[in-house]
């Protein structure tokens, strides 16, 4: 039986993440407090999304929940407080940003927010929250049909890794003479133990409760995973000695760590770290 080993939160798409003994698992991704997995993003001048591709300090943005904001910090930042409650239609302006090919309709967070925002990344940026009313889905061609629903996620709403996998990783790391890595530099949603290495990719179903994970699409990697998330500093990229053996030949060789997944039964499932993990292989 797999465990559910860590539950992790991103507010603010591309900045630190929330670590939660636990959260709700909704078909658009996970929530906790109201606060939905990248319900916020960083967008440039031109309305294009920011990520630490480009901008490895957006790792040092940290969001806190509190009780009516998104507390978010950044070193020699004065904290920013972000009110929660819906922004109001008539003074919230709403813009179109740019997420990869996509046009999405999204509320503007202030003139304030933005200036912080510049300040902490050291560009030209403002805040964006993903607009109630519009409806994302993710691809269907490795969903068996089904258009999932997403906020600001790359793609998909939830991603999956296991602890097996990253020790594997870290093995093939220390003997190619380089340093262990932690999983945040993988920045998956859901980690699982109590399975093998990379038999989430694997997956036919999690079963959490009533609510039914499909995992459905292996992640490729970005050079974000060569981002430390404690300094925002890039270092040596793993995905060099990855190579050899995470190339998916049916991603055209795209090197891959955890498995975006979907839900496909129930939904609004409390989940909490600990928990036991129906896990089902597909053959």
């Amino acid at each position: 039986m797999a465990i559910l080993s860590g539950i992790t939160l991103y507010p603010i798409k591309s900045c630190a993440g929330i670590a939660l003994r636990e959260a709700v698992l909704t078909d658009c991704g996970l929530m906790s407090e109201h606060v939905y997995d990248r319900e916020w993003m960083v967008v440039d001048a031109d309305g294009r999304f920011l990520t630490q591709r480009d901008y490895p300090r957006m790792a040092l943005i940290v969001p806190t929940i509190k009780a009516s904001t998104l507390e978010v910090r950044a070193p020699g930042m004065l904290r920013l407080e972000i009110e929660l409650g819906l922004p109001h239609p008539q003074r919230s302006p709403m813009q179109e940003v740019q997420l990869w090919d996509e046009q999405v309709r999204a509320y503007d967070c202030d003139d304030v927010t933005a200036a912080w925002f510049s300040n902490a990344i050291g560009t030209p940026c403002r805040l964006v929250r993903f607009h109630p009313d519009v409806v994302r889905t993710t691809g269907t061609t490795w969903t068996g049909g089904i258009a999932a629903p997403t906020l600001f996620s790359d793609g998909y709403p939830l991603l999956v890794a296991s602890v097996a996998s990253l020790d594997d990783v870290n093995e093939k790391l220390r003997a190619a003479g380089r340093a262990p890595l932690p999983m945040n530099r993988f920045r998956p949603n859901l980690v699982l133990d109590g399975i093998g290495a990379f038999e989430e990719d694997y997956a036919e179903a999690l079963q959490f409760g009533a609510t039914t994970l499909k995992p459905v699409k292996p992640c490729p990697r970005c050079p974000i995973p060569s981002v430390d998330q404690e300094t925002g500093v890039p270092g040596p990229d793993p995905l060099d000695v990855m190579h050899g053996y995470r190339a998916k030949p049916e991603l055209d060789g795209a090197i891959c760590f955890g498995m975006n997944a979907i839900v496909i039964q129930g939904g609004d499932e409390r989940i909490v770290v600990g928990q036991e993990v129906g896990f089902e292989l597909a053959f």
